[in-house]
């Protein structure tokens, strides 16, 4: 017990350390040092701030000249590709004349986080009025990156949502204190994730500013997805960010203890400059991004004009109501599923439901003549949180039997996904093989490389916990709010063979063919209780099936395993009545096995194409591959089970 105290001691003294705040005339002063040292020179004379042409921008020219009040016109792009979301951002950033605003839940300082920051710097120098707007769980690492920003030009201004503890960034020790302390705030969180271009042209959608959202990880990518709008409803998107950075909430990096202390003690750090872990990569996508045919070809010709475009948004005045009448997006999103008549397709890259859609997808079941849900979620094996698929897990047999899904859970390595392999910079493709010597370049580092070093720098690590990369580090993740323990419990779980991984994070809804949405809202309690979240809903045919193909590609045998019932087994009646009994235990749901598992389909001359999981056809043609397939053996049983059991008191928050 006294070694215990002994290590739980220096974590204590950082947590409280993290409380001291700066008095209110030393964050005055600190905010004046870092006006006093921005440049205010541009780099360019001209009307236009010298913005690149654009065949996005011409295109964005042409919809909001051929619109009327009365007759609105819009043209979309959905953005499965990670090269293609990059390189609309990069190109967009280049044809800004006025204004750029971009509102995001995570902005890392990896490679891809450095290469948009640093154009969007750029944009400032030339005349460009940038504005960069980020939750404080995932804003930039460190708060010396912030201080140089602050200080680094007269265009160039920053905000931070939701400050705890009155910093910009929290460490974990800082981070238990702020859930001992004000644990509803901590958990609210801006989730909203918008950039926008003169007021003209707009992205959003699922992804956030970091590697694995373009993928740039050699060890785990996100399969993720937006949408690119050009016409009126992108004023509306313009409103809606304007109402985030006027909130009080959202509050300049140089008020907050951290980086204020940083200017105090050493006035405007100069911003140091990103080594890049490949730079022959980041250049390929600066001259990909500035050619306008490669631009026209991959971005422009593949939009489509569409009927009817609205923007969702809940703003941030949910935070202040206390009642769930904030969840605007919450609350739209029911309706649509329940204008559906015959089918409803939804990915979500956490299948965790809160009570009132629960309600609702049962009513639907039960009505008789509802319509088909289809899901599209991760596998145990894909996804990157562990305890929200554990929980999950728990409620498998009611998601089946009494809401009636039919539930794909994606592949860790799946065969067609919109994934650019070469681009991750691994030397191992899924499957181990190796590829061409002519798809990755052989500077970088393998996933077997990158593991070593990590292994070798914990070993390097003595002494005070304190001095641990994990206890000093900030929280950088998607559901940094949810973490417990350690940062590893919500990280991807090893599995049986190495290569990159590969994990949903899209969130998209298409119902009966004709209205598609994207947005950012995960169809889950923190959508509805905590986060802020926006979407696009597109009354459009052509659109709702372009959406509903890449979701049917995602749910394709070589990409997903399909989820059904168990073989029946012995005293199959007694099994299911005390599994279901277990399963409404809040704790202590300790029941060995569960109603469904995983299958995969088995090609033959009677089984030539998929099946859905009630065809009465369906196990001749898959076969149960078990319980969390590709995911190594020691996870398969005790830890997984252990928060299914457990768990379901963490499902509001996850």
């Amino acid at each position: 017990m006294r070694a215990w105290l002994l290590r739980l001691v220096p974590l204590l003294l950082l947590g409280l350390a993290g409380c001291a705040t700066l008095a209110p005339q030393q964050l005055e002063r600190s905010a004046s040092i870092a006006a006093a040292a921005r440049d205010t020179d541009v780099d360019c004379d001209r009307q236009d701030a010298c913005a690149a042409p654009s065949p996005l921008r011409r295109m964005a020219a042409e919809v909001l000249a051929a619109s009327t009040p009365a007759a609105p016109r819009h043209r979309a792009l959905i953005l499965d590709e990670g090269t293609d979301a990059l390189m609309a951002r990069i190109n967009l950033i280049r044809s800004a004349t006025t204004s750029l605003d971009v509102q995001t839940y995570i902005f890392d300082e990896d490679d891809a986080g450095r290469l948009v920051l640093d154009e969007l710097i750029a944009a400032a120098r030339r005349g460009v009025r940038v504005r960069l707007l980020m939750d404080q769980l995932s804003a930039l690492r460190r708060a010396e990156t912030l201080a140089a920003l602050a200080g680094l030009h007269a265009n160039l201004q920053l905000r931070i949502y939701n400050p705890m503890l009155d910093r910009a960034r929290i460490s974990y020790p800082q981070y238990v204190l702020a859930a001992a302390c004000c644990w509803r705030r901590l958990n609210q969180r801006m989730h909203n994730k918008l950039f926008l271009v003169d007021g003209a042209i707009a992205i959003t959608g699922g992804r956030n500013y970091q590697d694995a959202y373009y993928d740039w990880d050699p060890e785990y990518n996100f399969r993720d997805r937006d949408v690119l709008l050009a016409g009126p409803v992108v004023r509306e998107m313009s409103a809606d960010f304007q109402a985030f950075w006027d909130n009080p909430r959202a509050v300049a990096p140089e008020r907050l203890t951290d980086v204020g202390r940083v200017l105090l003690d050493r006035g405007v750090p100069e911003l140091v400059p990103h080594d890049l872990q490949w730079p022959e990569r980041a250049q390929a996508m600066r001259e990909l991004a500035g050619d306008p045919e490669q631009v026209r070809v991959r971005l422009v010709e593949p939009s489509m004009e569409v009927d009817e475009v609205h923007y969702v948004s809940d703003g941030p005045d949910k935070h202040r109501a206390e009642e769930p009448a904030g969840a605007v997006a919450s609350r739209s999103l029911g309706r649509l599923i329940q204008s559906a008549d015959h089918r409803v397709m939804i990915q979500t890259p956490y299948l965790v439901l809160s009570d009132p859609a629960q309600e609702l997808f049962r009513r639907l079941h039960h009505s008789g003549d509802g319509p088909r849900i289809i899901i599209s979620t991760n596998s145990l094996a894909a996804t990157d949180a562990f305890i929200a698929y554990a929980l999950s897990f728990k409620y498998k047999r009611r998601f089946l039997r009494e809401f009636g899904f039919h539930i794909y859970e994606y592949k860790p390595f799946p065969a067609d996904a919109p994934v650019d392999l070469a681009a991750t910079g691994a030397r191992l493709p899924p499957g181990g093989d190796e590829p061409p010597a002519n798809e990755v370049p052989v500077s970088a580092p393998s996933v077997e490389e990158l593991r070593a070093q990590r292994r070798k720098a914990r070993r390097e690590q003595h002494g005070s916990v304190v001095r641990r990369p994990f206890y000093r580090r900030p929280l950088a993740a998607e559901y940094g709010a949810t973490r417990f323990a350690t940062r590893a419990a919500n990280e991807p779980v090893p599995l049986r063979r190495a290569g990159v991984r590969v994990g949903l994070h899209a969130k998209s809804l298409v119902i009966d063919d004709r209205i598609g949405v994207i947005g950012t809202h995960n169809f889950d309690p923190r959508g509805d209780n905590y986060n802020t979240e926006s979407m696009v809903v597109i009354v459009d045919d052509d659109f709702a099936a372009a959406l509903a193909a890449s979701i049917g590609r995602d749910i394709a045998p070589e990409n997903s395993w399909v989820i059904a019932p168990r073989n029946p087994p012995i005293l199959s009646g007694l099994e299911y009545s005390l599994s279901k009994v277990s399963e409404h235990l809040p704790v202590f749901d300790l029941w060995p096995t569960r109603y469904a598992t995983s299958y995969e389909f088995v090609p033959g001359p009677e089984c030539t194409g998929p099946l859905p999981p009630d065809h009465p056809r369906f196990r001749e043609c898959y076969r149960s591959v078990g319980d969390f397939p590709e995911v190594n053996p020691a996870l398969k049983g005790l830890p997984t089970r252990l928060f299914t059991a457990f768990g379901a008191g963490l499902a509001p928050i996850l």
